[in-house]
């Protein structure tokens, strides 16, 4: 799965640009010449309200995830049970608003439109659709946009289980209004969300025959495209929809077709300007963290860390701004304050990315008793890959690049074996050719790890792997060339892998 994956759309609708301000297109932005424009000083950046890491939820949050770790340390086992309670025990109950408050009912299905999912509140939002169809069961578009809102609230939570409840309320929108285009573009959108790839390429080229300019259909084909590894059709779907439907998700979009062929200057200009037209707080968010994972990429912490800090002065929540701020503490050399806020993230969100870097900055520390620390993180990628699967989502990517460093090996090839099946991209290329590298099956790794490089794409990882295998089927020219390139371009690029890198370099010699 790729990086932007998990944010297949911004937390607000896009807005219009300032009149005279901003070109009509990203591709305007990608073929002006003109310097891109320079961050702003982190001391005009709006400062998150006092006190807000400390409210009552957040204290909350961490005394389950403290407790959740003691009783996983004691029983492993039941780990699944955990996580499954972890992930539903937020959730608004059906008809409930938070806090009791009660929730705005709206009159029609124009009023309760998929822009509700802009207030930022979406079990409000939930609760307020709930409502407004037990009074009016017939309203398709409302469906269409709970099924959205159950989609969005799956993706932010990390919570699979909210897909059944999206499919079927997108499913009824259909019953009752056959074909139209929200709620294919609604089901477009959940088939990505759940891997589906192909399936959600189906359902986006149904909405657009109904509605060529559905900006979420249009980013699903984009989506479904990269993620089936079709990149000049990706190409092209961004360019169709940067003309039709221009705005941040498709900025977003755009940028990342073109990180893919390596071209960062164009994707850091194209979601600069994308963060120059975002006026809501979901959608400073979304850009700002994409900006920090693009800048963490390159190796360039500082930066990373700067747009991470805007995006949480924007939503303090923000997952993969959480997420990626850890990420870019642990590669500067910040251990403490990678663990603590990792830590923060997985008792919110225990997804399999942050579970397995939580583990591995565990390992990299090597107090006593973080190596057990470390298990507990690896069991619960487990057990949330067969959440995930219980629920419709399609995990092997997830499993093949967890198991292979953290788990079985064998189970990690077959998983990688099963998505190289479906779909053909630079992640799986690479998830494979590690898979069967840590099997000792070298030779074959070769031609795949050399594909998941072919784009132009700069990941430090996909280096890493192809130095290692490289070097184990004795192309020590070309293992030494990978490795130092992995390191120079991001050497903190993973808390375990980048002194593995080291020290395979220093044997090479």
């Amino acid at each position: 799965m790729s990086p932007r994956t998990n944010d297949n759309e911004p937390a607000g609708r896009p807005v219009d640009a300032p009149e005279g301000d901003v070109p009509d297109s990203a591709s305007a932005v990608a073929d002006s010449s003109a310097a891109a424009p320079e961050p702003p000083a982190a001391a005009q950046l709006p400062a998150p309200e006092a006190g807000a890491q400390d409210d009552e939820r957040v204290v909350a949050v961490r005394r389950v995830g403290a407790a959740g770790r003691k009783w996983r340390a004691a029983r492993l086992a039941g780990c699944a049970a955990l996580l499954a309670v972890a992930l539903t025990g937020g959730a608004i109950a059906f008809g409930a608003a938070r806090d009791g408050s009660p929730a705005t009912v709206a009159a029609s299905s124009t009023a309760v439109s998929p822009g509700l999912l802009a207030s930022g509140d979406l079990d409000s939002t939930i609760a307020a659709l709930q409502a407004h169809l037990r009074a009016q069961p017939k309203d398709y578009g409302s469906w269409a946009t709970l099924g959205l809102a159950y989609d969005e609230q799956a993706r932010t939570k990390g919570d699979p289980s909210r897909y059944p409840q999206a499919e079927k309320a997108l499913k009824r929108s259909l019953r009752l209004s056959p074909d139209n285009d929200q709620a294919l573009a609604g089901l477009a959108a959940l088939a990505a969300a759940r891997h589906q790839f192909a399936q959600a390429l189906t359902y986006a080229d149904r909405a657009l025959k109904q509605n060529p300019y559905s900006e979420r259909a249009l980013s699903s084909r984009i989506d479904a495209l990269v993620e089936l590894g079709r990149y000049d059709g990706a190409s092209k779907a961004a360019d169709t929809a940067d003309a039709r439907k221009p705005g941040v998700p498709v900025f977003t979009r755009y940028a990342y077709v073109h990180e893919l062929r390596g071209d960062v200057k164009t994707a850091r200009r194209v979601l600069q300007q994308a963060l120059s037209t975002a006026t809501s707080r979901g959608d400073i968010a979304y850009v700002s963290a994409q900006l920090g994972q693009l800048a963490w990429n390159q190796g360039d912490y500082e930066t990373a860390l700067h747009h991470y800090a805007r995006a949480l002065a924007a939503d303090e929540n923000y997952l993969p701004a959480l997420e990626g701020r850890a990420r870019a503490q642990a590669a500067s050399g910040d251990r403490a304050g990678a663990i603590k806020g990792m830590e923060l993230v997985v008792s919110r969100y225990p997804l399999p990315g942050p579970l397995v870097e939580l583990g591995e900055l565990y390992e990299a520390r090597g107090r006593d008793g973080d190596k057990a620390k470390a298990r507990d993180q690896y069991s619960l990628v487990d057990a949330w890959i067969a959440l995930a699967k219980a629920n419709g989502v399609n995990a092997d990517l997830d499993t093949a690049l967890a198991a292979a460093d953290h788990g079985d090996k064998a189970a990690a090839l077959r998983a990688a074996r099963a998505e190289w099946a479906r779909r053909h991209t630079v992640h799986t290329a690479d998830a494979l050719a590690w898979a069967l590298h840590v099997n000792g099956k070298d030779q074959e790794a070769l031609g795949h790890t050399r594909q998941a490089t072919a784009t132009g794409y700069r990941n430090a990882s996909f280096l890493y792997h192809r130095g290692m295998i490289e070097l184990a089927t004795g192309h020590r020219k070309d293992g030494r060339a990978s490795l130092s390139a992995a390191l120079k371009l991001n050497p903190g690029f993973s808390p375990l892998g980048a002194r593995e890198a080291r020290k395979a370099l220093e044997a090479a010699k």
